[in-house]
């Protein structure tokens, strides 16, 4: 989102280039909490309106705008959290947090581009892989944002008691539960070369209908989820299972030719990406732990899909 947001009053800002040059962190401090682009993006615009809602002698009382920033989108989030449970009560079939685009294909486990506004950009790391945000929702809001401001954007536990107004050592119960959820989730460490080739191993045997090279390249356990959101086919469940997931996968390709099947770095690691007529249709994303795939996400809501299809990346 390119928004930018001027004093309302159309007075010179002296303020303006410090505050929005707090917009790439707000942007990557709502995307963790959330799990969603643009809602994080909807954070940011709530956060800047509120800022600029306060008169001018307000905000020359604020000491750091920068913290005051954070600690808004910090509680805006928190209280999408807390709601965001009673609506995915509702919500057809699986959800997943949404897929993000590197804009650009995956070489031997390498990647690289920029996208038009830096400040849009949200940083990739571990802290926005899939798994990574897949074991976030399953904490308390609470925990998900004591968590990520402490460990991830290294605020004190007294800045982050603060922010959501809990006591220091609340906040240090909630963190220390979220890392045992983190913990108890890990799997077995993969270079992102090795992960880049079982994913592209992936991609050819889908492409050869070789149900046998997927099978041998899944977990014998392995779990694929589908979030369609009502909008777009998609399994209800997950589905369990090397062989089922094989053959759910090559049903897929039978069923609608024509599809091609892309390597895209997703949420900072080897994906693919699927597109039918040239729009983009699916993104999927994989947890490999050793040598098998032991997850994968299958985003087809196209809600979801809307950072992958603006450009239809080339």
């Amino acid at each position: 989102m390119s928004t930018r947001f001027e004093p309302a009053s159309g007075r010179p800002d002296p303020t303006l280039g410090a505050i929005m040059s707090e917009r790439r962190q707000l942007i990557n401090l709502a995307y963790r909490l959330l799990g969603s682009l643009a809602d994080a993006e909807d954070v940011v615009q709530e956060t800047y309106a509120r800022w600029y809602t306060m008169s001018r002698q307000q905000q020359d009382d604020v000491e750091s705008p920068g913290a005051w920033l954070t600690t808004v989108a910090s509680r805006i989030c928190l209280d999408l959290l807390r709601s965001a449970r009673a609506r995915r009560e509702s919500y057809v079939g699986e959800w997943i947090p949404e897929p993000l685009p590197d804009r650009t294909e995956w070489i031997n486990g390498r990647s690289g581009g920029t996208v038009a506004d830096p400040a849009d950009r949200v940083t990739l790391d571990e802290s926005v892989n899939m798994a990574f945000l897949v074991v976030l929702e399953t904490m308390t809001p609470a925990e998900r944002v004591a968590f990520i401001l402490h460990d991830v954007f290294r605020y004190s536990f007294a800045d982050v008691a603060a922010m959501v107004g809990r006591t220091p050592a609340a906040c240090r119960q909630l963190a220390s539960s979220a890392r045992r959820r983190i913990r108890a989730a890990e799997a077995p460490p993969a270079t992102t070369a090795q992960r880049a080739d079982i994913v592209r191993d992936f991609k050819r045997a889908w492409q050869a209908h070789d149900i046998d090279a997927l099978i041998g390249l899944l977990d014998p356990d392995a779990t694929a989820v589908a979030d369609g959101g009502g909008r777009a086919s998609a399994a209800l469940r997950p589905v369990e299972g090397s062989e089922q997931i094989a053959r759910a996968v090559v049903d897929v390709v039978q069923q609608t030719p024509g599809l091609a099947i892309l390597e895209r770095t997703v949420n900072g690691q080897p994906g693919l990406v699927v597109r039918h007529d040239g729009v983009t249709v699916t993104v999927l994303a994989f947890d490999v732990a050793g040598d098998r795939i032991r997850h994968i996400w299958v985003v087809r809501n196209p809600d979801k899909l809307r950072p992958w299809t603006a450009d239809d990346m080339p």
